[in-house]
């Protein structure tokens, strides 16, 4: 069973709720996966550190809370510098640029990067910033379909601003296909590691 574990995080009023609710309506009714998704909220208010839990699975869900983070993202330093000591030693680190300074990446973390409310500043309101956000991280982790998630966001956010919110989408996964490209060319140019010489049996 292929079972991925994904939390959303961020200072309340950036819309980190959002973000689980849209990519498991996504992901449960549109990419025929299962999913079931909680939420951080008791004492946090606007502007404190909040996350919001997502569990992919090709099968039933038995079990609904996160153990250990596959998929990490964080929009805010303050929550950042809460959730990320529980992320998977070989998960994917995904922060906001201008918003979180992470430490240095430990084990064989993979982390990407996008000034997500900035673009959703150039979109006209910083309130996008989740939407950019989303479109970046269905890029670069590939676990849920872009037509899965355009076709979840009608009754998620207002009819009148899904055009901008899909246009904001659209920006931020833009910049993840680019970002692994990147990687990719990085990759490519990194030596190969000398294979083990064999032991000559006597």
């Amino acid at each position: 069973m292929k079972k991925t574990e994904i939390r959303f995080t961020g200072f309340g009023g950036q819309g980190i709720i959002r973000c689980a609710l849209i990519t498991g309506k996504a992901l449960a009714l549109f990419d025929n996966k299962h999913a079931t998704m909680n939420q951080a909220i008791g004492p946090e208010a606007r502007g404190s550190a909040c996350a919001s839990q997502l569990i992919v699975s090709d099968e039933r869900v038995l079990y609904p809370y996160i153990t250990s983070p596959d998929i990490l993202v964080s929009m805010s330093q303050e929550a950042y510098d809460k959730y990320e000591p529980e992320l998977g030693n070989k998960g994917i680190l995904i922060i906001d640029t201008d918003l979180v300074k992470p430490k240095s990446v430990r084990g064989k973390v993979n982390m990407y990067s996008i000034p997500s409310t900035r673009f959703a500043e150039e979109l006209g309101n910083r309130v996008f910033a989740n939407l950019v956000m989303l479109g970046f991280f269905t890029a670069v982790t590939n676990t849920v379909s872009t037509e899965a998630m355009k076709k979840a966001l009608p009754g998620l956010v207002p009819d009148r601003f899904l055009d901008r919110n899909i246009e904001a989408f659209d920006k931020g996964y833009k910049h993840g296909q680019k970002a692994l490209l990147k990687t990719k060319k990085a990759a490519a140019k990194k030596p190969a590691a000398p294979k083990a010489k064999q032991k000559l049996k006597k």
